[in-house]
């Protein structure tokens, strides 16, 4: 049962982590065109970095808590528990850093609106 349990945490995580990935490099391209318009060699540069970034956090996380406090799973029941435990908190990481993304990018882009209307800031 327990290598079953690791089997399908492995699977489940890495599967959504990776979509979650191409989706988020997919449509972050979109944003970051529209901040970079005059370089877009740049903004894919930098939407492949933050995807590599993205990647590397979430598969040390789901390594890192590959761990089982006690006994672990002895049945399909507490087999299930266990994924739906580290699935979900993998899930809440993978949510707060596409928000944390998305709020640095906005802030991102509103700095650079405001030096390209006024120039002398610095």
């Amino acid at each position: 049962m327990l290598g079953t349990t690791y089997l399908a945490y492995i699977g489940v995580s890495l599967g959504i982590t990776f979509w979650v990935g191409r989706t988020l490099n997919r449509n972050g391209r979109i944003f970051l065109l529209e901040n970079y318009k005059d370089k877009p060699q740049l903004a894919d540069a930098i939407n492949q970095m933050l995807l590599v970034g993205f990647y590397l956090i979430n598969i040390g996380y789901i390594a890192y808590t590959m761990r089982i406090e006690g006994t672990g799973p002895t049945n399909w029941a507490q087999g299930l528990e266990f994924l739906s435990t580290k699935i979900g908190a993998m899930a809440i990481v993978l949510g707060v850093m596409h928000f944390g993304l998305m709020f640095a990018l906005q802030k991102y882009a509103q700095m650079a609106k405001t030096q390209a209307k006024n120039p002398l800031m610095t």
